[in-house]
């Protein structure tokens, strides 16, 4: 794993993270992911967060990402999951209606640190064989 650099600081920091779609409804389209990937160059932009991948199995969502030690791994998550929900409400009005309530993700969502000995390409082969059917699984890689 590559050591970044930012003011006054070296780090190595990735997480995989796993969202829920609320209720576990089959929502994330070939469309939804294909914006979920422009959504993510956005953030990448604005908070200096680096994504590695992204994967899905329709009803969750896999990121596998960097940040800089300046964030913590809950502020990390509530940035991503508060920005795709928000954008992809724009985006696909529609699916307000399959979710009641004005949520996209469940509350709560899964990390871990991806470090050396469990490193990327490990992190990539595990995501591509998440879900019922490693076929319906999705993972773009930026």
């Amino acid at each position: 794993m590559k050591v970044e650099f930012a003011p006054h600081c070296s780090f190595r920091i990735r997480y995989h993270m796993v969202f829920v779609v609320k209720y576990r409804k089959d929502l994330i389209s070939d469309a939804i992911l294909g914006f979920l990937q422009e959504v993510c160059h956005g953030i990448e932009k604005r908070y200096y967060l680096k994504f590695h991948a992204l994967g899905t199995d329709e009803d969750h969502l896999h990121l596998l990402v960097e940040a800089r030690p300046r964030y913590s791994p809950s502020e990390v998550m509530q940035i991503c999951k508060s920005i795709t929900a928000k954008e992809i409400f724009k985006r696909f009005p529609e699916i307000k209606k399959e979710l009641w309530g004005g949520h996209f993700w469940t509350e709560g969502g899964h990390i871990d640190t991806v470090g050396d000995g469990y490193g990327e390409e490990k992190m990539k082969e595990y995501i591509r064989h998440q879900g019922r059917d490693a076929s319906q699984l999705q993972l773009i890689n930026f």
